[in-house]
């Protein structure tokens, strides 16, 4: 089984940290146990020439990070060699049937070689060297059909497929149907991306989704992010058969998605005035915010009880299983009663995985008796809670990450 995370980005794309250069993402793959991961921003022309660099090839379609550039400090004692796998997320900003739309896409390559194919196109259409998740003003369709015509072999993901401002769905600038954004090409799309703020449970209820794969993916922007949502794969180690799990569902055993209430914009809401309200709540004021009387950000769960043809709770016969996990940091934060970018967890953190092994095997698989072992007794009872799904959630809202909580507060002083 492997864990594949194949949405990320690198130090070339806006807002993201330094540290995304290929030497740390291989270096928190392993921390997290991932075993196949996206390079991410293969149109940025400086990013691909450290790939060719840096990256030697493995398996068909796959590639490793030569020995020279490895760091091994604190990867742990079960660490493997993760593979990459050439990725890239294009931003789309253009007019279709009298709206603008904005959608971000991520494409999957088997080859540096095709990136270069496909990147030369798109230098015709828009600028790729002054960010690494280029914008360009073009139609979601023709991107499809370029990326096609190039590269048949390529795979192509609406990323995110709720996010308010920038998806399919979106609320402020998507469609209703995937059929009105692809038209023709439709067929050419196969799996579509959760996203932070859903998870599969709430595709469900939407019949028109059936047909689609539904994968996960952490869109990180720092490599500590890595895994915060992945797949889980069943396949031969190689494009072709990553393509077959994502194509066909072939190998495709499940997810791991975040709580989709810690996502940014699960409920609707207003940040600037602390406002977070649920779907029913926000019809109440009209999607006017109360305080101000400005536009409320309609939220993703507002948006799929819009779209949405099933009741809640429906379970998609067939669909594939999935579990909610929290990062260990958080895990470890919530259990120890201090921030996530404190020294103390940032310490008990690393002495976690060089012990006990990498953070996916500790949050999924080793017994908890190892953990409170290693750990103590309340980052393995944290760890049991979540395990059980037993956590306390506060809904994120308008770009406000939710709160995830293992413990109550009476709970931590007890202790």
């Amino acid at each position: 089984m492997y864990i594949a995370d194949l949405h990320i980005h690198s130090h070339y794309s806006r807002a993201t940290s330094k540290e995304c250069s290929l030497e740390y993402l291989d270096l928190w793959a392993r921390r997290k146990g991932i075993g196949i991961l996206g390079t991410g921003d293969f149109t940025h022309p400086a990013w691909r020439e450290e790939l060719k660099e840096k990256l030697i090839p493995a398996e068909e379609g796959l590639y490793i990070l030569k020995e020279e550039y490895r760091l091994d400090k604190g990867a742990g004692p079960e660490a493997s060699t993760p593979r990459f796998v050439v990725s890239g997320e294009i931003s789309s900003i253009y007019k279709k049937n009298g709206k603008v739309r904005k959608v971000h896409s991520v494409i999957l390559l088997p080859g540096i070689e095709d990136a270069e194919r496909i990147s030369k196109k798109l230098e015709t259409i828009g600028n790729l060297h002054s960010d690494g998740r280029p914008i360009l003003g073009l139609d979601c369709h023709d991107l499809l059909e370029i990326t096609m015509e190039l590269c048949p072999r390529a795979i192509y993901i609406p990323a995110h497929i709720w996010t308010p401002h920038f998806s399919v769905f979106g609320a402020f600038s998507g469609f209703d149907t995937i059929e009105e954004c692809f038209e023709d090409l439709t067929p050419y799309v196969h799996a579509l991306e959760t996203g932070l703020s859903s998870d599969p449970s709430m595709i469900w209820r939407l019949s028109a989704l059936d047909c689609f794969q539904l994968v996960s993916n952490s869109d990180a922007h720092s490599p500590s992010k890595l895994g915060r949502e992945a797949n889980l794969l069943d396949i031969d180690l190689s494009y072709t058969g990553l393509w077959n799990a994502i194509q066909k569902g072939e190998g495709l055993e499940g997810t791991v998605e975040f709580f989709p209430e810690e996502g940014k914009y699960h409920y609707d809401g207003h940040r600037k005035c602390n406002l977070c309200l649920s779907p029913s709540e926000a019809k109440r004021y009209s999607g006017k915010c109360p305080v101000c009387g400005r536009k409320l950000t309609t939220g993703v769960s507002h948006r799929i009880e819009q779209l949405a043809d099933r009741s809640q709770g429906f379970v998609l016969p067939g669909g594939k299983p999935f579990e909610n996990l929290v990062p260990l940091n958080e895990v470890i934060a919530a259990s120890i009663g201090y921030t996530t970018a404190s020294k103390k967890v940032k310490n008990q953190y690393e002495s976690m995985i060089r012990d006990l092994g990498p953070e996916f095997h500790i949050l999924r698989e080793l017994p908890l008796e190892d953990i409170r072992h290693a750990s103590g007794n309340m980052i393995s009872e944290g760890i049991r809670r979540l395990r059980e799904g037993k956590v306390h959630c506060s809904p994120g809202y308008d770009g406000e990450y939710g709160i995830i909580r293992l413990f109550e507060p009476e709970e931590m002083a007890a202790d």
